[in-house]
């Protein structure tokens, strides 16, 4: 079956190749799309996922990481006080405008985090140079490699740029520690306070560790019951939240969606179409076969083992495409990649769309009359 199906293939070669193109842009598109999409909702909740927190306690009406209210400081040493909290520290999160050596400039996120816990929002391998314990320095703030444009231009260690008309300059470098449409310049609390001007008893959040992971569950309970006007979240929770509020509230996952869908139906019509054109050439080959005695089903498995055939072909094709796209963007950051399940549901979506499309010529070939081969 797998031999006469492949020179059915190779009898044609403009219309088999017009079916593996319409796979393999189907599977391009498809991929790209989704990649975009997991970036995005990435960079999301990159906040808390970055962080090495258990629980963050914001307040009360945030479901959204990025969009933080300020709490009273009194509320982080009523959390310290919690049964089964092993730590818990305060976490500033302002926005600062940054004034720069070529006369640009550029709106930035300020992390100010206790300098004992500065290692707790960015990772060992996140740091592209310097060290960490540089940030203590005064005027110290970190830099994002892949914020370099909004940046100035010019992220190197040392480089002076103003905050909010107060002298600073970069002492670390970071690569891929980025939020949602936010530049992150993390320093120390103490010093994002005086870029901000904002007042020693204020905080964004709290970020606690617990004693025991087996009772996040209990601490966040805890919390919530005996502290007025603030909400704890277990990090992964927070995560998912602030991802879900940002797709309600924006076009992403409507426009992500909607583009798949096109790329489904131009695959199945694009396949459809040219399967069935290329049946219609082949009448006399079908009808010969069924001559001398093939049926409808083994002309039916014929057409599917070819579609399966272009399926493997196609796919395969549109990932090393999709590949050589994805290190291509992740030089300018922007960074995703696929599970084996995640491949493993669009290659099946993608035999779905052939097989779906092959239905187009079993239902002309079931029709044709062995005498078709006398004609």
């Amino acid at each position: 079956m797998l031999t006469i199906a492949w020179k059915f293939i190779k009898f044609d070669k403009a219309k088999s190749i017009g079916v593996v193109m319409g796979i393999l842009v189907s599977t391009f598109l498809i991929g790209q799309q989704l990649g975009i999409f997991y970036f995005l909702t990435g960079l999301m909740g990159a906040l808390v996922t970055e962080s090495k927190a258990d629980i963050w306690v914001v307040d009360s009406k945030t479901a959204d990481v990025n969009q933080l209210g300020l709490l009273d400081i009194r509320n982080l040493r009523a959390v310290q006080g919690i049964h089964g909290v092993k730590e818990a520290y305060p976490l500033i999160i302002t926005g600062a405008v940054c004034n720069f050596k070529n006369g640009t400039s550029g709106a930035v996120t300020l992390l100010g985090v206790d300098e004992n816990h500065i290692h707790a929002l960015v990772s060992q391998d996140k740091i592209m140079a310097g060290h960490i314990s540089n940030l203590q320095l005064d005027g110290a703030v970190s830099a994002e490699f892949f914020e370099k444009k909004n940046l100035g231009g010019q992220i190197d260690l040392n480089t002076n740029l103003e905050i909010n008309g107060k002298r600073a300059f970069f002492a670390l470098q970071t690569k891929g520690f980025r939020g949602f449409g936010s530049s992150y310049c993390l320093t120390t609390i103490e010093r994002a306070r005086f870029f901000a001007n904002q007042s020693p008893n204020t905080i964004s959040a709290v970020l606690v560790n617990v004693e025991n992971p087996k009772d996040i569950d209990n601490v966040v309970a805890n919390i919530n019951q005996n502290i007025y006007g603030i909400r704890a979240w277990k990090s992964q929770n927070l995560a998912t939240s602030t991802v879900k509020k940002i797709l309600a509230n924006s076009g992403i996952a409507l426009s992500t969606g909607t583009l798949i869908i096109f790329a489904l139906i131009a695959g199945f019509f694009i396949i459809g179409l040219t399967m069935y054109s290329s049946a219609l050439d082949r009448l006399k080959d079908y009808g010969t076969l069924k001559a001398i005695g093939a049926s409808n089903k083994y002309n039916s498995k014929l057409i599917l083992t070819q579609a399966i055939l272009f399926t493997v072909v196609g796919f395969l094709l549109g990932i090393a495409l999709l590949e050589t796209f994805r290190i291509g963007v992740a030089k300018s950051g922007l960074i995703f990649s696929f599970s084996p399940l995640v491949l493993l549901l669009m290659f099946s979506t993608i035999g779905l769309i052939s097989l779906g499309g092959a239905s187009f010529a079993l239902i002309r070939i079931r029709s044709v009359e062995p005498a078709a081969v006398f004609r």
